[in-house]
């Protein structure tokens, strides 16, 4: 790392870089925010067994998707302030046969996840991640994490001269994003991967497996003062409202984080932001407390999400693209998001609770609109908004090149994210 940083923003960022590192799928961020919650002592429940209230810090995981919650100052009738997120990232991921050859080479059959960007994946070191499932050799089925940091992958651009017009080339997702693995023959890539992962080949019945970039997150710039690194969203927020849980002991409510899986793709999914996963699982933690029906629904009315999501900072090379009264500087603060046709959750109560939070804190606010002749992207929080009937409001942190293989944020930016999430879970 570059440059004399103050040692608070310094710690937030080399965390962030540290818990990215660790968390190329969205099950390995599941299995991340996981361990410090036992470090922190906190209880993994089976959404299967019986719920008693007697361990009021606690968390579940369903697939990628994971919510947390204590409930230790939680006092009177429940109500929840929740910290939501989504655990994907645009990447490029396997196909169900993988393995093809062409040209005298091995390649991998690949296509889009999400919204990549696929230029910035061309020309990287790329490993391999995510789970396998397999017959347990008792007929049932068991899964488990893998994960190859090896850079056994390649996707190669096409050279300058072979182009049209020596301006680039239109990227197909369908013919141009396999990816090289090895000259002649190679041997199958699940095979491979279940060898790393010691699992019998023939015992892998499923996968979801996606491609990473190798390089390590690092702080840069000549002041180290930026962070580069992938999956900054949104693995921003998932690390921030983890900070946020862990130090902020709740004061009458229920401090929640709710990290769901396939928010790049909509969602739609058993453990997506549309899924049964939130509401189900507010209403078991009120139950166990001995709640009944009326009681989980009035702790609903009483209760607030913030939805974190990365924000779009203003481009230095492409100013025009922005609404040109709101500038989102990076190293300027967390950002409020609003958008009049909701594709942002946001409304002036919402509002007005992120912004004390960050009054709170003791740092700046800033306040995103999308370019009105642009369509504008969304996250969880209009669906959380529709699914719980919960007050919603859309907030981030400033960065460039989203949806890239590799993006970049303002260290500081990560140390006042964390405290605004820490300021809204303590009122």
């Amino acid at each position: 790392m570059s440059g004399t940083l103050p040692p608070s923003t310094s710690a937030d960022a080399a965390g962030l870089a540290e818990f990215i590192d660790a968390s190329p799928s969205p099950f390995h961020v599941c299995a991340t925010v996981a361990a410090q919650l036992d470090a922190a002592g906190y209880v993994r429940l089976d959404e299967t067994g019986d719920w008693t209230g007697d361990e009021p810090r606690a968390y579940v995981v369903r697939g990628g998707s994971i919510i947390a919650w204590n409930a230790g100052g939680a006092s009177g009738d429940p109500r929840f302030r929740i910290i939501g997120g989504h655990t994907d990232s645009p990447n490029l991921r396997v196909k169900q046969h993988p393995d093809r050859s062409s040209a005298g080479l091995a390649t991998v059959a690949l296509e889009p996840y999400g919204g990549a960007w696929l230029n910035s994946w061309l020309d990287r070191d790329l490993g391999l991640s995510g789970r396998l499932a397999y017959d347990d050799g008792d007929g049932a089925v068991a899964s488990t994490l893998v994960r190859i940091d090896d850079p056994m992958l390649r996707v190669p651009q096409l050279a300058i001269h072979l182009s049209d017009d020596r301006k680039g080339v239109t990227l197909d997702p369908q013919r141009h994003v396999d990816a090289v693995r090895g000259v002649g023959d190679a041997e199958p890539l699940l095979a491979v991967v279940a060898d790393r992962a010691g699992v019998d080949p023939n015992a892998v019945l499923g996968w979801e497996l996606m491609t990473h970039d190798v390089t390590p997150s690092r702080i840069i710039g000549a002041a180290g003062d930026l962070l580069s690194a992938p999956r900054l969203d949104n693995q921003g927020t998932c690390y921030a409202g983890l900070r946020a849980l862990l130090d902020a002991e709740p004061d009458g409510a229920i401090s929640m984080l709710a990290l769901f899986d396939h928010e790049e793709v909509g969602s739609g999914s058993e453990r997506g932001a549309s899924s049964d996963l939130l509401v189900t699982v507010c209403e078991r933690i009120v139950g166990a407390a001995g709640g009944a029906r009326a009681e989980f629904l009035r702790a609903m009315a009483a209760s607030v999400c913030v939805s974190g999501d990365m924000a779009h900072a203003t481009h230095p090379n492409y100013p025009e693209r922005h609404e040109p009264t709101h500038t989102i500087a990076v190293n300027g603060g967390p950002v409020l998001k609003v958008n009049q046709n909701l594709r942002y959750a946001s409304d002036a109560i919402g509002e007005a609770e992120f912004a004390l939070a960050c009054r709170e804190a003791g740092v700046p606010l800033q306040r995103y609109i999308h370019r009105a002749d642009l369509p504008c992207g969304s996250t969880i929080g209009p669906l959380t908004a529709t699914r719980t009937g919960l007050l919603t409001v859309d907030v981030g942190a400033p960065q460039l090149a989203m949806h890239s293989c590799r993006e970049l944020m303002g260290v500081d930016d990560v140390a006042m994210y964390a405290a605004a999430l820490t300021a809204f879970l303590r009122r």
